[in-house]
């Protein structure tokens, strides 16, 4: 490790690893330009961006200046694009003094504008006769990603790439979860049916992508009267079309052959026979008999919608409709045709019974949409509108009867003028605020939330945005659950660990450590042909259904096979692909769903295209390592460690028993030693540790870093603290800690530092704030032409010798800039500018409130460099000793405050002579479990014994191995406890406990929420909450006062009747006085009323019964019975008496808060009477 960080090698990263894991942010963009490392087929070493130019086809415009017996259309012209390119980001070409041409990553974060590259495209046309025009154009400065060959200049020497920089600002496209491409899925969905009558909730649908990585997404409806309805959008319109209408217009079948293709010999099913029967019946209604007619009757409905040229037939609209937008993964018809008839079969068996409804929230059936195939989508639909925006403008002329001449070079021109090419200012948006305005959706179901900030707060928040994943933005305002539920199909592909608490639980998820996503498609041309040697037959209508399974790749029907066959040749296919046998790739997926009664619909299901989720395990037939995907490793048994392979079933085994957990989730100690929510909460606070960000401070522009100054490597560590760097980047200190309840000041979580620690730079931090003064912003600023505001100091301030010279000049120069090393208070300048219209000098004032110190000032110039200076960047920083307050955490979950910082001299000491850093509470481990600390205690305490570092991987220690005597015998063999118990004495008696005090080395970490920040962003002057704890406090100093003003003055402060005699806040009543009751008999005083007709009820009814039964016992000759006694008694002290009733009625107004009259209230509810004694 010492060795790596000593002699870094000269070129490549020191730690390959954390390439890997961004790989598939850079492929994916790289494979928009360049696909030459793929195989033929998949763009022909062209880029995706070449594929989808293609997919947009050419607009077909008519100059209207026809004669009747050609339509009136008069002279064609086609126009398309060709040859999209983006070149490496350069300097303008108005910068003329340039020698190095090229522009760095660093240079547009520290200039804080974006690092893009132009982008070009060529234009092309043909005129009226025929011959073909181009005309290259610029459409504009393209986003680019950052990649690591390209970058090698004040960058980290870990610098990975992988994200866009925006402003300055490092953005990333995060993944999200889509459906998997090309293969059906069935679906129970009440909200089916409500989409028309007859309607039903059964359907099965199917994710179709195009090589260029658009997607569409078609649905079969099932009807109550047998018939199916095939559902797609086009530009945000959904809809319906008969299925027979489609299966009869792609290969013109009959009747018979359709009823054929769908029944598949399985005549003995009468309930298929009913369905196909009812579905080719209500088809006769269209009186439709051939495949032409139906393409003629699509064709003419669809014309106007899909904007095809006037001059095309009806048949060749219907064909492109077809081509366009049903199963747009095939290419062939015959292919498109075999596969409505699979997705037919698989409708009738879910509405049959005969198999389940798949859950698309599984892992099973979904795959990743990768950043750079969303950003090819942006940029072919930015594309495409653009030639649809030439076409309407010219078809507006013709309209409007404005001269159109195609021969002419300048109308064209004119034309080209009015509209917009530049597609990089569209991205720039997309990527700097996560919105997508789309015309047509992409067939993503949100337009937001695509894109995050790649936070450097420090090390592990940044590696982690590269992993994370989200289900999708719609899902996060579902009232259910289900989406967010960890399902086991998950296992090794998401981690089950790193998820946030709160409203994204179950919806923002990591990757697992060994999770892949495929980024580029597989070499599977020849594999039908082999599988067909193997056993499979082709398909024909001739097979039966019920005794084969179909064979599926990339979802196409490539044949049919026996059940034990399409066993025997997954099996095969695994064997080839793990020994490199006939060029089958590791990467494919081969999914063998076995028949069942109810299950998933059984079929041998073939995976080779790009963004599928993929994991490595071992191979038990042949010991080679193997790749499973989520569809396949839902079939397959696979053992989490060699003891646990159960011979003749077990398939494969894991590599490592922890590969399941995210990275961040592998770098907790002994996580298998705590309770499952722990874990979690560690995840997120390791990402809110002040740690150490970026190696390259000096280059880094970010609004807000923060930097623990004396960070340390953690003397227990998992293996994989090395793999992924994170000693370059410390995150915490090594802590002395005692579990011991030593004053009052560690309740509730609270921590003691000892102050000497602390003054020794215990956890001490800095803060570095970078802020933008920009003379165009200001006030008085020329909004064009030559600025009036310049830096420096006007002649005012310039002082002669023998002056006293202005208080500005101990924190400017004559520049007006401030000098490195200034210490600014609130109020100071930190930039003097000149008026050249007032000719005054200005000043800009630091506003915080802590002392602050200039670290770094840019000059930023212009895109040209020509310009004066007009914007500089000034960098300060705020020093954050720990403060009584800040948070502080283990990486076990067990977060607190400091809460004292207490004198070494009255700290409590061992029989060595050792004091504590920290002492801690022992309340915090019984209820929260987190035993991991307690080991993490011990061991580090061994491993700082004997100089060692503790590899504290999970699942190491079983029970007859355990943990306690691995650490135990280290601790005896250094001379400790072997429980990690020592004999401590009180640092103000002197004298020793009565009990062993557990002492060791555990890794703190210093949270980010600091109290400094906490009481500033507040109102009225930074107030903070009053919460429990602050009332805890209050109560031990005995502030009685200030407890009042705090939680019943300024909160909920109320009056309130209360009855003198029972005692009741809650029986007030209201006598009407201008009814004139006058109470009458012996008891007349105690039904008297206050002076808004105020009684008591509960005192009222008892005098009313007391008399009743007086007159009993008086009738019966005894004595008259006790009145009863209040459940509570409380007693009110008179300062909270504020009045009593004038003329009788035993109420007073007292001052309680109102959550105490609600509580009475509740109590007599559940029938306890509460009783107040008004002194």
């Amino acid at each position: 490790m010492q060795e790596i960080e000593w002699n870094p090698p000269e070129n490549g990263s020191t730690y390959n690893i954390l390439n890997e894991f961004v790989a598939p942010h850079i492929e994916s963009f790289n494979a928009l330009f360049d696909d030459s490392g793929l195989p033929s087929g998949d763009g022909d070493g062209r880029g995706l961006l070449s594929l989808g130019v293609e997919d947009i086809g050419e607009r077909v415009v008519f100059d209207g200046n026809g004669k009747p017996d050609d339509g009136g259309w008069g002279n064609r012209m086609r126009i398309w694009f060709e040859s999209p390119n983006i070149s490496r980001p350069m300097v303008p070409d108005k910068d003329k003094h340039s020698t190095t041409r090229k522009v760095f990553p660093s240079e547009a974060r520290e200039r804080l504008t974006s690092y893009r590259g132009r982008m070009t495209i060529k234009l092309c046309w043909t005129d009226p006769a025929g011959e073909r025009h181009e005309m290259p154009k610029d459409c504009g400065l393209v986003p680019i990603v950052v990649r690591s060959k390209l970058v090698r200049k004040h960058e980290e020497p870990e610098e990975f790439g992988g994200y866009f920089i925006i402003n300055g600002n490092e953005r990333l496209i995060r993944y999200l979860i889509l459906p998997r491409r090309n293969h059906v899925i069935s679906l129970l969905r009440p909200s089916f049916a409500k989409r028309g009558p007859s309607y039903t909730q059964y359907g099965v649908q199917i994710r179709c992508v195009r090589p260029d990585q658009t997607a569409v997404t078609n649905t079969l409806h099932y009807l109550s009267n047998g018939s199916a309805m095939l559902r797609f959008s086009w530009r945000k319109q959904e809809y319906v079309i008969p299925i027979m209408l489609i299966l009869k217009a792609l290969v013109g079948a009959s009747d018979k052959e359709i009823f054929e293709g769908v029944m598949m010999q399985d005549y003995e099913n009468t309930f298929l026979t009913d369905r196909v029967e009812l579905l080719l019946r209500s088809f006769k209604m269209f009186t439709l008999k051939t495949g032409d007619q139906c393409l003629e009757y699509l064709g003419d409905k669809f014309r106007v919608v899909l904007g095809t040229p006037d001059d095309w037939a009806n048949g060749a609209v219907g064909a492109y409709l077809i081509q366009k937008l049903v199963l747009v993964h095939l290419k062939s018809p015959r292919d498109k045709y075999r596969m409505l008839l699979f997705m037919l079969r698989k409708l009738y068996a879910l509405v049959s019974g005969s198999c389940c409804g798949d859950n698309p929230d599984s892992p099973q059936h979904q795959e990743v949409l990768l950043p750079g195939s969303l950003y090819g989508m942006i940029i072919k639909e930015r594309l495409e509108e653009t030639l649809n925006q030439i076409r309407t403008n010219i078809n507006t002329d013709v309209r409007n009867g404005v001269t159109v001449d195609f021969h002419d070079k300048k109308y064209f021109q004119k034309v080209l003028s009015k509209v917009s090419f530049d597609i990089g200012a569209r991205l720039s948006n997309f990527l700097a605020t996560g919105n997508l305005v789309s015309p047509t959706g992409l067939d993503l179901q949100q337009a937001s939330g695509f894109t995050i900030v790649a936070e450097k707060l420090n090390w592990q928040r940044y590696i982690s945005h590269f992993r994370c994943i989200h289900r999708g933005a719609f899902f996060a305002e579902l009232k259910t659950t289900t989406v967010r539920k960890l399902l086991p199909e998950a296992w090794g592909f998401l981690c089950p660990v790193h998820t946030p608490d709160g409203t994204p639980c179950g919806l923002l998820n990591h990757l697992s450590r060994t999770c892949r996503i495929v980024t580029s498609p597989l070499n599977v041309a020849h594999i039908p042909a082999i599988l067909a040697t193997h056993g499979m037959s082709l398909p024909s209508t001739t097979i039966s259904g019920t005794k084969n399974l179909v064979v599926q790749l990339d979802g196409c029907v490539i044949g049919w096979a026996r059940p034990a066959t399409a066993a025997q040749l997954a099996q095969n296919l695994r064997i080839w692909k793990t020994e490199g046998i006939h060029q089958i790739s590791l990467d494919l997926e081969i999914g063998l769903v076995p028949e069942s009664r109810g299950g998933q619909y059984p079929g041998l299901y073939l995976f080779s295209s790009r963004s599928r989720m993929m994991r490595p395990v071992k191979y038990l037939a042949n010991g080679r390592d193997d790749q499973v995907g989520s569809f396949e490793q839902v079939y397959m048994d696979i053992a989490c460690t060699p003891e646990e392979i159960t011979v003749g079933v077990s398939t494969h085994v894991e590599h490592h028993p922890t590969n399941f957990l995210s990275i961040l989730a592998n770098l907790t100690p002994f996580s298998d030693f705590n309770q499952s929510p722990r874990n979690i909460y560690q995840c997120q606070m390791g990402k809110q540790t002040m740690g150490t960000p970026s190696t390259a401070l000096q280059h880094r522009t970010d609004n807000k870093l923060y930097r623990l100054q004396t960070g340390q490597s953690p003397v227990v560590r998992p293996a994989l603290h090395n793999t992924y760097a994170m000693d370059s980047f410390p995150n915490g200190t090594n802590a002395v800690v005692a579990v011991i309840s030593y004053t009052g000041y560690d309740m509730e979580d609270a921590m003691i530092l000892n102050k000497s620690a602390h003054e020794r730079g215990f956890a001490y931090g800095s803060i570095y704030k970078t802020q933008v003064v920009d003379l165009k912003d200001m006030h008085g600023a020329a909004k064009s032409g030559t600025p009036t505001l310049h830096f420096g100091l006007g002649r005012t301030y310039y002082t002669k010798f023998g002056d006293k010279p202005h208080r500005c000049h101990e924190f400017l120069d004559a520049d007006g800039l401030p000098f490195i090393g200034a210490r600014l208070a609130s109020g100071d300048p930190i930039a003097g500018y000149t008026d050249d219209i007032s000719g005054r000098t200005e000043f800009v004032k630091y506003k915080g409130d802590e002392l602050a110190y200039v670290d770094e000032v840019r000059l930023l110039g212009s895109d040209a460099g020509d310009s004066e200076l007009q914007k500089i960047q000034v960098t300060l920083r705020i020093t954050r000793a720990p403060v009584i307050g800040d948070k502080f955490s283990s990486r076990h979950g067990q977060k607190g405050v400091c809460s004292q910082k207490w004198p070494a001299i009255d700290m409590p000491f061992s029989e060595s002579g050792m004091q504590p850093d920290v002492i801690i509470n022992p309340h915090a481990f019984p209820s929260r479990m987190t035993i991991g600390m307690l080991v993490e205690s011990m061991a580090g305490k061994a491993g700082a014994m004997h100089g060692l570092a503790q590899d504290a991987t999970p699942f190491k220690f079983t029970e007859k191995d355990t943990a306690i005597e691995y650490f135990g015998e280290q601790l005896l063999a250094s001379g400790y406890n072997y429980y990690g118990n020592e004999p401590m004495y009180s640092g103000i008696t002197g004298q020793e406990f009565a009990a062993d005090i557990y002492i060791g080395v555990v890794y703190y970490q210093r949270l980010r929420h600091m109290v400094l920040d906490k009481f500033q962003g507040r109102k009225r002057a930074g107030g903070i909450r009053f919460g429990e704890m602050e009332r805890d406090a209050l109560i031990a100093h005995g502030t009685s006062f200030l407890l009042q003003d705090r939680l019943m003055n300024c909160s909920d402060y109320s009056t309130a009747w209360v009855c003198r005699t029972c005692g009741s806040l809650i029986s007030l009543g209201y006598q009407d006085i201008s009814l004139g009751e006058v109470a009458t008999g012996d008891n007349a005083s105690l039904l008297q009323t206050g002076p808004g007709g105020e009684y008591c009820r509960v005192c009222r009814a008892a005098a009313q019964q007391e008399d009743e039964r007086a007159r009993q016992a008086l009738a019966a000759g005894k004595e008259a019975p006790p009145p009863p006694q209040a459940d509570v008694r409380v007693a009110i002290s008179s300062q909270h008496v504020l009045g009593t009733s004038v003329k009788g009625g035993d109420l007073d107004v007292v001052a309680v808060p109102y959550v105490f009259r609600y509580l009475c209230a509740e109590l007599a509810s559940m029938g306890i009477a509460v009783s107040l004694a008004v002194q």
